[in-house]
């Protein structure tokens, strides 16, 4: 429960730290700064990094098949979603400074999924 409640805390802390480059879904015709301070620093997806923890911690609560396919799935969907919509969104909104990033940021885990230029 523990890591449950905290991995919640930090999703809510991690969306703060976006400020106004906070959004939901991906819109083509909208132009955000490229968040890279605060958790930013460390990993570059962490609020769906605390999403996964999140799932992991509630597996551990109610340890159950249900539960455990659950969290597979969101794995599978915020891998997904990553790969398939936010990077190559980044990328075309970013140029140069996102490519950069991801060769010194890891996507979910630090020095983990980092990225060639």
């Amino acid at each position: 429960m523990a890591l449950a409640l905290l991995a919640i805390g930090g999703t809510l802390l991690t969306q703060m730290a976006m400020g106004d480059s906070w959004r939901v879904g991906v819109d083509e015709g909208e132009r955000t700064e490229l968040v890279m301070s605060g958790p930013f620093r460390v990993v570059r997806n962490p609020i769906f990094t605390a999403m996964v923890a999140t799932g992991a911690g509630l597996v551990l609560v109610v340890p159950n098949i249900v539960a455990v396919v659950g969290w597979l799935l969101l794995v599978f969907a915020i891998e997904l979603q990553v790969r398939v919509v936010e990077e190559p969104y980044l990328r075309r909104q970013h140029d140069e400074n996102y490519p950069a990033y991801c060769a010194r940021v890891g996507r979910f885990v630090p020095g983990l999924g980092l990225v060639e230029r």
